[in-house]
């Protein structure tokens, strides 16, 4: 089992009988039933699982449940003799989606203290909408693709590599040539195989590029067929636009063009706000919105209707891109551009460690890949991602942070393939793969 930075949230949850109910949500597979089950059981003496799915398209036992009474007596016919005491029964409700009536009973089924409960949810963002969880009873915990840092621990990177590689981001100290020259290899082999943990298998433990990419299709038709709930107007619109951002990451302009849709012109975006809520809520796609004041908090100066989106996984964009090629991404053959590629990944360890990501766009100064919320200094960390060799070649950024200019932003980072880590002015320019630190 890869081990995942997910596990010891969930063991504090179950280390607390008093804790709220945690539902693991995230994209279709990203591992959060394999992580549920392996550390539920571990932890537990008695573990029951229920395939909500599997019951809403079979019998459909919970549809007409609607309170505890009628819950319990369900969960007895199914597991019988395997439910224990509250203190050593945990019951593990996957899928619990199909059934968005469940989360208004999480609360009474917290304060009844029968059992112990845990959740997950692929598309919960779309059941709230039909449901809602009541306060103090549930936590929602976001689950994405491996990042990086999960990547480095599944291909045997050790704690004390990480931790010196933390010291020298933080201390803004040369890294080791060799471990540099190893960490890039690393990076770029995470390129290839992205975080979604089939493909990771395949790719670390089997080196099979052809089962990468198989993984790496299949999740990309799961993912199209996750949409056909809707109806046929908007299920076309969902697949369109998903199966367009491979076109936006490599075009100059990557912001979504509502025109090129449909081919209508005159589109805008409130025309398909549906399509786009589907995409970010089911979290299939990761999206960032244009800034053109970068002021604290960017939220409040965001543009809803320029937007890029990304797909989930950096690999589902290269199996694209390159398919079995992927020389083309680790020896960074002579003509090939990786920038929408660094820039999907880098997007990825974002979204991983809670950042709400922004792009700057502005005519004057240009445009600055990532801009993030600082809560520390209450102000606005502008990030540039180079994945050429020139790691200096960058227009707009320096005008953020310049201490005489417009923004005066305190600080930027620049991130890139050079083994370089200095402070030069009020710009940080680092290795990419210390991006993981940020």
């Amino acid at each position: 089992m890869f081990k995942r930075k997910i596990e010891e949230v969930l063991n504090s949850y179950y280390k607390d009988p008093g804790s709220n109910i945690p539902i693991v949500e995230g994209a279709r597979q990203v591992g959060k039933s394999f992580i549920v089950r392996a550390t539920a059981k571990s932890f537990f003496p008695y573990y029951a699982e229920i395939d909500l799915k599997s019951d809403y398209e079979g019998e459909a036992l919970f549809s007409k449940v609607r309170t505890t009474k009628d819950f319990y007596l369900v969960l007895s016919s199914i597991l019988g003799d395997s439910l224990h005491e509250f203190g050593d029964t945990i019951v593990f409700l996957d899928e619990i989606q199909f059934y968005p009536h469940l989360l208004t009973m999480l609360k009474d089924l917290k304060s009844e203290r029968r059992y112990r409960f845990i959740a997950s949810g692929s598309l919960l963002g779309i059941a709230l909408k039909q449901a809602f969880i009541p306060m103090g009873s549930a936590d929602r915990l976001k689950m994405f693709p491996m990042d990086f840092e999960e990547f480095c621990w599944a291909n045997g990177v050790g704690s004390d590599v990480i931790d010196y590689l933390k010291a020298c981001f933080h201390g803004l100290s040369p890294v080791n040539d060799a471990i540099h020259a190893r960490m890039l290899s690393l990076f770029k082999d995470y390129l290839v195989s992205g975080g979604l943990p089939d493909a990771v298998t395949a790719y670390v433990l089997e080196r099979n590029v052809a089962g990468v990419r198989k993984v790496q299709t299949q999740i990309m038709d799961y993912y199209r067929a996750d949409c056909s709930k809707y109806d046929d107007e908007h299920r076309l619109k969902i697949r369109r636009i998903y199966d367009s951002l491979v076109s936006y990451m490599t075009n100059k302009v990557k912001r979504i063009q509502y025109r090129d849709i449909e081919d209508k012109d005159g589109a805008r975006s409130s025309g398909y706000e549906d399509e786009f809520d589907y995409l970010l809520s089911s979290g299939v796609a990761l999206g960032s919105k244009a800034v053109a004041n970068p002021v604290f908090p960017l939220a409040l100066s965001s543009s809803k209707n320029l937007i890029k989106l990304y797909y989930n996984d950096v690999g589902l964009l290269t199996n694209l891109l390159y398919r079995n090629n992927v020389m083309a991404v680790l020896n960074q053959d002579a003509g090939i551009n990786l920038g929408s590629v660094y820039e999907t990944a880098a997007m990825m360890e974002l979204s991983a460690h809670g950042h709400d990501a922004f792009y700057f766009d502005s005519k004057k100064a240009g445009e600055v890949d990532f801009m993030i919320n600082d809560y520390e200094s209450l102000s606005v960390l502008p990030v540039e991602i180079k994945s050429g060799k020139d790691q200096n070649n960058f227009r707009a950024i320096p005008k953020l942070v310049k201490e005489d200019g417009n923004y005066k932003l305190p600080l930027g980072y620049v991130f890139g393939n050079q083994n370089i880590l200095k402070r030069q002015d009020r710009l940080i320019i680092a290795p990419i793969y210390l991006l993981m630190f940020l």
